[in-house]
């Protein structure tokens, strides 16, 4: 098996370096008019999730719009809604070392937002020699069929089509991670507690392959869909207006943990003003009830939303260096 994964992560090694050409982007990345920044790498390879079509179209599609919400020139911020067309948005290395991580931006469930909790990351991410995925996932009040279920089923796929394709990218199928920010960091917690949930019909060979990230790091996440810790419009873009205690339970990830989830990462402000910390101390609640191995940051300073470029000159600015030291015995380093 080890002289196996070896062999195909040599192929992948050399398509990385020779036919990146060949995997050009099918669904082009979004565009807010006018032009980009200088200096800011933009990906140029994109994976749609679903080759016939996302499943439970609405009758009435949405129109998937762009908005530049940046005053300044030299920063994007850009938010993404009515996603028909589930994809994810490549970055490759220029030297990888075999390891992957599947990007979940936030946005409330309402938009998602691409650049700052999305490309940001993924630049950080190949700097350091990880293949980053940032995924565009269908928003749950667009009418889809399988309703509060769509943005797992988008990331349950995404996962299955990383690990599918792992020698295009030269990365080992076990060392695949998942990690979101504010609503994508419920779509993480979600991923890594309702990963063997069938939330949509197999579709083709890479369906037969795990959900399951290796480990998740869920970034001042909603978590909760019961008040007063739940985030009011993530719970109602998710929900809907007056969800039942049972409804509230099965999407709140605490309460959904399994036996086997993967290790976890948890960080949060104590500061934040949007999504309270409770979130994450009741994830970490339900994580040590059921045994599973987590490390919690929590910060006095940085409100929600920081990301990268908010996190300067605080000290909440060292996460990113504290996850990735976390997950070299996290199964991922």
């Amino acid at each position: 098996m080890k002289s196996d994964r070896r062999t195909l992560l040599g192929a992948g090694v050399l398509m990385s370096i020779f036919g990146s050409a060949r995997l050009a982007a099918q669904t082009a990345p979004p565009a807010a008019g006018g032009e980009l920044p200088p200096g800011l790498p933009q990906p140029g390879e994109t994976i749609d999730l679903w080759p016939n079509g996302a499943p439970g179209m609405p009758a009435q599609p949405p129109v998937e719009t762009t908005t530049e919400r940046s005053e300044d020139a030299l920063v994007t911020d850009r938010a993404v809604l009515g996603i028909t067309v589930p994809r994810m948005a490549v970055f490759r290395p220029d030297r990888p070392n075999g390891a992957a991580v599947l990007l979940m931006p936030g946005g409330g469930y309402r938009h998602v937002v691409v650049d700052k909790e999305g490309y940001e990351m993924a630049r950080w991410l190949t700097a350091r020699g990880f293949t980053a995925f940032v995924l565009f996932y269908r928003l749950p009040y667009d009418g889809w069929e399988a309703g509060p279920d769509v943005c797992l089923s988008d990331a349950q796929r995404a996962m299955r089509l990383i690990r599918h394709r792992h020698a295009d990218f030269a990365i080992d199928p076990e060392r695949v991670a998942a990690m979101g920010f504010s609503a994508g960091g419920h779509l993480c917690a979600d991923l890594g507690t309702r990963f063997a949930r069938r939330t949509y019909a197999p579709v083709d060979d890479a369906d037969a392959l795990s959900a399951k990230p290796v480990c998740a790091a869920p970034i001042y996440p909603v978590v909760s869909m019961s008040l007063p810790h739940a985030h009011p419009g993530s719970r109602e873009l998710l929900l809907g207006a007056d969800p039942s205690p049972e409804l509230e339970a099965a999407h709140s990830p605490d309460r959904m943990m399994p036996g086997d989830a993967p290790p976890f990462f948890l960080l949060h402000a104590e500061d934040d003003d949007v999504v309270p910390v409770e979130n994450t101390l009741l994830l970490r609640a339900g994580l040590k009830a059921r045994g599973i191995r987590v490390e919690t940051h929590l910060f006095e300073h940085g409100g929600h939303g920081f990301g990268l470029r908010k996190a300067v000159g605080k000290p909440v600015e060292a996460w990113p260096e504290l996850w990735r030291a976390w997950t070299k015995g996290a199964g991922l380093g």
